[in-house]
């Protein structure tokens, strides 16, 4: 949430340099860029690529699809757990100490690696007020497709990773909902660089983990506008 805080301060810093109507909106346009998500409930930040396209039957507002894959890696520790899994792993380390079998201090944590991909469609609301700038708001339904790949370092972690991912890695889909916004800064008619930030809530993998997630994805990259001028 802070992230999204100090971004909008900033969009609010550069429109004192932009001031005056836009006379030249294409009807298309592209984007491509770095992406970051960020899920600091469970640890995970992740580097990637986002692209989007969109097409504006108004000046005010576009229609668009939205695509992201990024990939990080977490520390899958007991309390990120179900209730449910928190007892029954409790219980079999239990019975692993009473048979002196479990290290002194033992403490559960399985590195993992997460791959990430999102999907997105939706409206996108622009305000054309400045020459060199538009800003944009937008709400972020879609879904989000996730990989988590566990690499236990000792044997206990081990047998652990297998009860919860028996073939290698654990996969999961689920919607997500939030919303968005940002801003085209303006070097001519059909190049523009995106900065761009979501804010979305999702549940995955809620078999295994006890809690949803909000997630800060952020992106930056050049937008490319095309086809005819859409200015009355």
């Amino acid at each position: 949430m802070c992230t999204l805080i100090r971004f909008a301060v900033a969009l609010v810093l550069l429109t004192s340099s932009a001031l005056g109507q836009q006379e030249y909106v294409s009807r298309y346009d592209v984007f491509a860029g770095y992406s970051f998500l960020n899920s600091p409930s469970v640890g995970l930040f992740e580097n990637g690529f986002e692209f989007q396209i969109g097409v504006r039957p108004k000046t005010w507002y576009s229609l668009g699809f939205d695509y992201s894959i990024s990939a990080g890696d977490l520390n899958l520790t007991s309390d990120l757990l179900t209730p449910a899994l928190q007892l029954q792993l409790g219980a079999q380390l239990q019975q692993l100490a009473s048979a002196g079998l479990l290290p002194p201090g033992f403490s559960l944590s399985v590195p993992t690696h997460s791959r990430t991909q999102t999907f997105a469609a939706g409206p996108q609301f622009s305000y054309r007020g400045l020459s060199q700038i538009t800003l944009f708001v937008r709400p972020s339904i879609g879904a989000i497709y996730e990989v988590a790949t566990p690499h236990p370092a000792d044997p206990i972690a081990t047998a652990i990773a297998a009860q919860l991912a028996p073939s290698g890695n654990k996969t999961d889909w689920t919607g997500f909902y939030g919303f968005g916004g940002g801003a085209d800064l303006l070097f001519s008619k059909h190049l523009a660089v995106r900065v761009q930030a979501d804010l979305v809530h999702d549940h995955l993998f809620s078999d295994l983990l006890q809690k949803s997630r909000w997630t800060t994805r952020f992106s930056v990259g050049p937008a490319f506008n095309f086809g005819r001028n859409i200015v009355k």
